[in-house]
């Protein structure tokens, strides 16, 4: 499971500090898709960063299978899948080649490779592509591709960052359909995007966070019955207000 507690994460500018994650504090559980829920900036992409260990928070702790991102950064990077949507791929491998790297980096056994990719073949529908060369490849093989070398060694926690943007209907869905099926084996999905009819289809649990801080938290039917609206837009743009009004009251 995740656990974050406190999380910030502060970058000095030239003539101020801008708080892109303030103070986050949320869990995500076995079995279960939490969506991190915002318009771009909100702070969702260095909350992920964050929990992948690729940046470190001023403050704040977490979690991922028990293990801290401050105190043991490599065993959550083993127990963890992250992808997002600059995940690296090299343009003069062919994809299994680029997957076979990444499960060696894992230190996953080669008889273990190949029975991974054959499975991430047939569930990702990739064995036409196999053996192209990357630069050879569509945008939606590209991901596919990448997909495959950030779950090649078959993490329980995994980290999905606005994984369908770009993408076309079909491999968008092909995606989706899989991160239902981490969900079935067990496994912790963390998912960002900025599209409220994709977290409606997908999510057990919604986390909004608007200018780094967290709006609101829990199932659809929750925010529905606290907001008194149905349509996932309007209750995103009610909790904004509601925040910018407890704001003003502070002051």
């Amino acid at each position: 499971m995740i656990e974050v507690k406190n999380l910030t994460k502060i970058f000095n500018q030239k003539d101020s500090t801008l708080y892109a994650v303030d103070n986050l504090s949320f869990t995500a559980n076995k079995g279960e898709i939490v969506v991190l829920l915002g318009v771009n900036g909100a702070g969702k992409t260095t909350t992920m960063r964050m929990l992948s260990t690729v940046l470190k928070p001023n403050s704040g702790s977490a979690t991922v299978e028990g293990f801290d991102i401050n105190l043991n950064p490599q065993r959550v990077r083993v127990n963890l899948g992250f992808l997002s949507g600059d995940t690296g791929l090299y343009a003069r491998l062919t994809a299994r080649e680029v997957i076979t790297y990444f499960g060696e980096l894992y230190d996953v056994s080669k008889p273990k490779i190949k029975e991974r990719i054959n499975e991430m073949a047939d569930l990702l529908d990739m064995h036409d592509f196999l053996d192209k060369k990357v630069d050879l490849l569509s945008t939606g093989m590209k991901q596919k591709v990448s997909i495959a070398r950030s779950i090649v060694h078959d993490p329980p926690v995994m980290i999905f960052d606005e994984p369908t943007a770009g993408l076309d209907i079909l491999t968008a869905k092909n995606i989706v359909d899989f991160i239902h099926q981490c969900k079935n084996e067990g496994k912790c999905v963390l998912f960002s995007t900025h599209i409220m009819r994709e977290a409606e289809r997908i999510a057990d649990k919604i986390v909004m966070i608007h200018e780094g801080k967290i709006l609101a938290e829990g199932t659809l039917t929750e925010m529905r019955e606290k907001s008194n609206l149905q349509d996932l837009d309007d209750i995103f743009i009610h909790f904004v207000n509601n925040s910018k009004v407890e704001a003003n009251d502070e002051f």
